[in-house]
């Protein structure tokens, strides 16, 4: 499994995983944005381990979402 793993991680920084590399780095950054201003704004209004969590639901819900049209190479 660690093996699997660490092929495909050599394979994303070769740039040879997918067939569109700017394509996952944009969905990957969106959803990140997505979970960190999720948690900045739950922040405002509530203890930071609830904005850590609820953060992280939302960009954990956001990844398959937005991941499920990409291409491998």
């Amino acid at each position: 499994m660690l093996d699997m793993a660490i092929n495909s991680a050599k394979l994303f920084f070769a740039g040879k995983l997918f067939k569109d590399r700017s394509l996952v780095i944009r969905q990957l950054a969106l959803g990140a944005g997505a979970g960190a201003g999720a948690m900045i704004l739950v922040g405002l209004v509530a203890p930071v381990w609830l904005a850590a969590i609820i953060g992280g639901a939302v960009a954990g819900f956001l990844q398959p979402i937005l991941f499920k049209d990409l291409k491998y190479a």
